[in-house]
């Protein structure tokens, strides 16, 4: 699996920024090829093109159905950050939850 690009949407961007630092670190450890960026909600539409997964914070939860309608037309899995993966900042766990949805839709 190699060149993934995983999108993390929240609010400002901010939190998930530090998310994302830390999915890189251990994607880096695991000598896979991928970029994690993160994202405001706002951007969101200028990366669906460009995406391998769309990753949205716990608080966007409600909105699932809204940023799924948008990713679909580019064949986009989105994803809810479960809020303890979110809280501690653990990129290990987000790397785990997006290669396992990525490669659920794959097979």
């Amino acid at each position: 699996m190699t060149n993934l690009k995983i999108l993390l949407c929240c609010g400002a961007g901010m939190s998930s920024g530090f998310l994302a630092s830390n999915a890189r670190k251990t994607a880096k450890k695991r000598k896979l090829s991928l970029n994690v960026e993160a994202r405001s909600y706002t951007e969101v539409n200028d990366y669906l093109s460009a995406i391998d997964i769309l990753m949205i914070g716990p608080h966007y939860a409600s909105e699932l159905s809204k940023y799924e309608a948008l990713a679909y037309p580019y064949n986009v899995p989105v994803v809810v950050i479960p809020q303890d993966v979110y809280a501690q900042l653990n990129g290990e766990k987000l790397l785990d939850i997006a290669l396992h949805k990525i490669n659920e839709r794959k097979s």
